[in-house]
């Protein structure tokens, strides 16, 4: 989830809160917006798909990644304040093909490579530290 500020002032404005999937068993959050996910397919005009409690992710972990980076899609604006959390959840493969299909995701002609880490300090927070 991309989060920007509303104050224009701020440097960048922009925070990322990721969480990050492997394949595997089908993710239940998904499952529950699946149908809509993929009606969107091929659709031009937006269209209301409802409100969902975003609590209903069920985010398990506790600890989380921290660092200052840049979006990883053109304009690639740096200064973006990045927050992973360090529980690696699971993702089904038609799970991820009906995303990709919805969202027309061209990541191999858009996706920034991967970055040096430039001296870049990337900070575990935890509860119990």
């Amino acid at each position: 989830m991309v989060h920007k500020a509303a104050d224009p002032n701020v440097k960048s404005g922009l925070a990322v809160s990721a969480l990050l999937y492997e394949h595997g068993s089908p993710n239940d959050f998904l499952c529950k917006l699946i149908s809509n996910v993929t009606d969107m397919t091929d659709k031009v005009q937006e269209r209301s798909m409802g409100v969902i409690d975003p609590n209903l992710i069920e985010i398990d972990g506790v600890e989380y990644y921290r660092y200052i980076g840049s979006l990883t899609v053109p304009p690639c604006t740096e200064g973006v304040i990045w927050i992973i959390n360090k529980k690696i959840g699971t993702v089904s493969k038609e799970q991820v093909h009906a995303i990709r299909e919805a969202v027309h995701d061209y990541a191999e002609q858009n996706a920034r490579p991967v970055q040096t880490l430039n001296e870049r300090e990337m900070e575990l927070h935890s509860p119990h530290s």
